[in-house]
């Protein structure tokens, strides 16, 4: 079977077996175009291929292999990293990627998060000055505010209240991606939303990323540039193995922070940590 899909502005083909079929979140990015700037191949098997090139990185979750120019992926279970790699994903040249998924595991195939890890997208869209934001995404009168903070902090809450006090939209309940249209940085749709089950496919120019903390009292901050760039830093998906990576993100971090306002606000669980950021960005503080 052979898939089209178009996230942002990059585009890409899927081949893979009639037996695999994507996920219904990673579906809304379908593209009616057959146009594609790169290709994936997903080939089921219960051996996988050996390493090739040198190793770059170890996690519990992924190793990383480079062969000159190209990157070799192999992707492990979190929670159990000696089960070993459910999957290796090869760059055969600059337009292509092929993908090895053992079968025994293709129950596993429709969650969002296990079926993107596959395609290594922060890799191909960093060349497209666009980064994935660890966030809840709202929209509020036409402009997005995305809340982001390490997982349980209570992003998804803080969104959920700014829905019941303030009637906004919430398009994706984990994650965001960011990049500039006509001049605009602007948050758009990601097929991964983690537990929310909340993703849509859109853009929606941004109006503010606000960094939470649980605190007993509410208070908000315009964040100056090097505290802003640190915050978000932390949540935004980076290949620290590759330097070239790294230097172009940290590159964009740092012009969103002068063009984006960065909050921080410490709140509680309530109307009144609505009432907090409402005033903040009313008065464009």
């Amino acid at each position: 079977m052979k898939y089209s899909f178009r996230i942002s502005d990059f585009s890409f083909s899927l081949d893979c077996p009639d037996a695999v079929t994507p996920p219904e979140n990673f579906l809304k990015f379908r593209s009616a175009s057959s146009e594609a700037e790169y290709r994936y191949t997903l080939v089921l098997s219960d051996e996988l291929p050996p390493p090739a090139g040198t190793l770059a990185a170890r996690r519990d979750d992924i190793l990383i292999y480079w062969d000159g120019d190209r990157e070799t992926r192999y992707l492990r279970f979190h929670a159990a990293p000696t089960h070993g790699a459910y999957a290796c994903c090869r760059e055969e040249d600059a337009g292509s990627t092929r993908i090895f998924f053992r079968p025994s595991d293709m129950g596993d195939l429709v969650l969002d998060n296990i079926f993107t890890s596959l395609f290594a997208l922060e890799r191909r869209i960093i060349r497209h000055d666009a980064l994935i934001l660890h966030s809840s995404y709202n929209r509020y009168r036409g402009e997005a505010i995305l809340f982001s903070a390490p997982s349980g902090t209570g992003k998804s809450t803080q969104a959920g209240l700014w829905e019941r006090y303030r009637g906004t939209e919430q398009l994706n309940g984990d994650r965001s991606l960011l990049r500039k249209i006509d001049s605009v940085w602007t948050a758009c749709g990601w097929p991964v939303c983690g537990s929310s089950e909340i993703c849509h496919n859109a853009d929606t120019p941004i109006r503010a990323i606000v960094m939470l903390s649980q605190a007993p009292e509410n208070r908000i901050e315009r964040l100056g540039a090097m505290a802003a760039f640190s915050r978000l830093y932390s949540q935004i998906t980076i290949n620290r193995w590759d330097r070239a990576f790294t230097t172009h993100a940290m590159d964009l971090i740092e012009t969103l922070v002068k063009e984006v306002p960065i909050y921080h606000l410490a709140c509680t669980i309530s109307e009144e940590a609505v009432d907090c950021l409402d005033q903040a960005l009313q008065m464009k503080l």
